[in-house]
């Protein structure tokens, strides 16, 4: 039965076939309706007499007005709803049709050919038939492409409109092996209803769900689920090996609709967001509105997002600098696909070539500086001290003394919570860099504002990248210690916040943003194992790699020294740290710089110790100098 089926919906019948079938169909209708009018009793003999005529009359019209609306040329075994509508609409206008024809029969022969009720009753029967029989032809050639036992059993979480579409892109695809065996949604309005044949359970019921249905998967639907939400969610399936699926948000399907394919697996940057950040954004419009406005370190993750963030605000200009030509090509024809070429400006400059910048700041007259070019990787820095103040230090110096000279109103320095009681090269050389602009800020009209967070999900050397690669090539995933723990905080919402502080800045704050609760690298680990439909310890392994040079347990976000005051933003704190006179330090800094010709390391470091006393090295071959 199979091998014939198969036959069977190897080919396509011919238009005209379809044609001709719908044409009898409609003799049919007809003959049903003359039944149903009568009672299946005896047709009068008045309307028996012109059955031959109404015939004739009724196919004709329906044969022209299907010829005229191509209704045959579907392919019978793809039904959708649209068909069904293009049928609804040609059979009421042929019966409307036929209506007037017998209107202008009345007229001239004082006689209705079909009676009225007739035509109503054939305009329905036909409609039930035509639809019917398409319908009954798709679910066959589904049964027969995709059994009912051979299909994997999913819920959906989320009884909307996103549910429905997300039920019927499952339905329409004879090649998805997915059945859809009940909703879920926490509404109680619609708890026990139907939608398209599936009913709707509370979440307290998805155990009970579940098990009775042998379900594989969970489909979120829901593009506006809370993150504690979410979270709950995925724990409950990754404890219960179930599997989770997103539906990606509206803007991202393919003309408009959602297909298959579009449905992905829940990452874990999904599970560590938090509730969207409120900005002001009348304060930022007013801030960046037609400004020109300059980007150090654009194709990085942190520049690169503070320029799209930055372009929604209609500046004048954004120029976007970086060192790095690959990456900011990339961001170079990104910007060029989204945006006119008049709003951006791609300039391949070094921050510490004082020449270059110069040429930079008095080619572009920047309002505003991001300063986000830096190193950033702990154990290269801690290897390389020379180059963390070259680029860390006289970058920032280069930059901010420009910023002076050609009149920056602000300048927003992005710092990191590694400046906090550094215990590596790195994070030493961005405290520096921190007090070297806010002892210059004191002396300048520019508004000098920093702001400090930890690390950003899926940035270039974050973690989670690092662990998608190693749970792809199989394993190990490497963490350091099991007891080391990070704040995230993602990309968007980090450069939101940089933006909103930027804007509410009046020059010498140090920003720091409420990053949540720390997370346990091995919990992270574990959890995105679960999400790639892995065990740990049989397809994964963990391993332990020891504490790298320079890096910390445990990250903080203030010195134990230092106290924050609120603003009016809840994520936004401002720090209270030691301030420095520009005289006493500006001198220190610069024969920091100069010992960059000397290659000693041992020198550089012990200078950075004396500039920051708080900088005690961990794990390190400079943890002898604070002996």
């Amino acid at each position: 039965m199979s091998s014939l089926l198969s036959f069977f919906w190897k080919y396509n019948l011919p238009r005209w076939s379809i044609l001709i079938i719908d044409l009898i169909i409609c003799a049919f209708s007809l003959t049903l309706a003359f039944f149903l009018r009568f009672n299946f009793k005896s047709i009068p003999p008045e309307d028996l007499k012109n059955l031959p005529y109404d015939y004739l009359i009724l196919l004709s019209i329906r044969a022209i007005t299907f010829l005229i609306s191509k209704t045959y040329k579907g392919v019978v075994r793809y039904t959708g709803s649209r068909d069904s509508v293009r049928i609804l609409v040609v059979v009421i206008l042929g019966s409307v049709l036929m209506v007037v024809a017998n209107v202008i029969t009345y007229f001239t022969i004082t006689y209705f050919i079909i009676p009225t009720a007739i035509i109503i009753i054939d305009a329905l029967v036909t409609l039930f038939i035509m639809i019917c029989s398409r319908l009954a032809v798709k679910a066959i050639y589904f049964e027969s492409r995709n059994p009912e036992k051979s299909k994997i059993n999913v819920l959906i979480y989320g009884a909307g409109e996103g549910g429905i579409i997300t039920k019927r892109t499952l339905d329409r695809d004879a090649a998805i092996k997915y059945k859809v065996v009940g909703f879920i949604d926490d509404d109680e309005k619609k708890k026990g209803r139907s939608l398209e044949g599936a009913f709707v359970y509370p979440f307290s019921e998805i155990e009970k769900l579940v098990k009775e249905n042998g379900v594989e998967s969970v489909i979120i639907s829901i593009q506006s689920l809370s993150p504690a939400k979410k979270n709950e969610i995925a724990d409950w399936c990754l404890n219960n090996n179930v599997r989770l699926l997103n539906v990606p948000p509206a803007t991202k399907w393919i003309n408009g609709e959602l297909s298959f394919n579009q449905l992905r697996g829940v990452n874990i940057e999904d599970l560590l967001e938090r509730e969207p950040i409120k900005l002001d954004n009348d304060i930022i419009n007013a801030e960046l509105n037609n400004k020109v406005i300059l980007i150090t370190g654009a194709a990085g993750s942190i520049g690169s997002e503070l320029s799209r963030q930055c372009i929604k605000y209609n500046p004048k200009k954004i120029i976007l600098l970086d060192q790095s030509e690959s990456p900011l090509h990339d961001v170079e024809l990104e910007f060029g696909d989204k945006f006119k070429k008049d709003q951006f400006e791609v300039v391949i400059g070094d921050t510490r070539n004082v020449d270059r910048m110069r040429n930079v700041f008095r080619t572009f007259k920047p309002a505003i500086v991001f300063h986000a070019a830096a190193y950033k990787h702990v154990p290269m820095m801690e290897n390389n001290p020379s180059e963390s103040i070259l680029n860390n230090i006289l970058g920032t110096k280069i930059t901010s003394d420009l910023s002076v000279e050609f009149g920056v109103n602000k300048f927003v320095f992005v710092s990191t919570d590694k400046a906090v009681n550094p215990t590596n090269v790195m994070g030493a050389s961005k405290r520096i860099a921190e007090i070297y602009i806010q002892s210059l800020g004191k002396k300048s009209a520019t508004k000098f504002i920093t702001t400090r967070f930890g690390n950003v999900l899926g940035s270039n050397g974050s973690v989670i990248p690092r662990f998608k690669k190693q749970i792809e090539a199989g394993g190990p995933v490497t963490i350091t210690h099991p007891e080391i723990t990070r704040y995230f905080m993602t990309i968007p919402e980090a450069c939101q916040l940089v933006l909103e502080a930027g804007s509410m800045g009046k020059g010498g704050e140090i920003f720091v943003f409420d990053m949540g609760k720390s997370v346990k690298i091995v919990d992270l680990a574990r959890k995105m194992i679960k999400l790639s439909g892995l065990e740990e310890g049989r397809d994964i392994k963990i391993t332990f790699t020891g504490l790298r040079p320079g890096e910390k347990l445990y990250e903080e976000l203030l010195a134990d020294a230092e106290n924050t005051m609120p603003t009016h933003h809840s994520q936004i704190l401002i720090g209270k740290v030691r301030e420095y006179k520009y005289e006493d330090v500006s001198k220190v800094i610069e024969e920091l710089i100069q010992l960059f010709d000397t290659q000693d390391n041992t020198k550089i470091v012990q200078c950075m110790k004396e500039l920051v006393p708080e900088f005690k090295s961990n794990n390190s071959v400079f943890e002898r100098l604070d002996n």
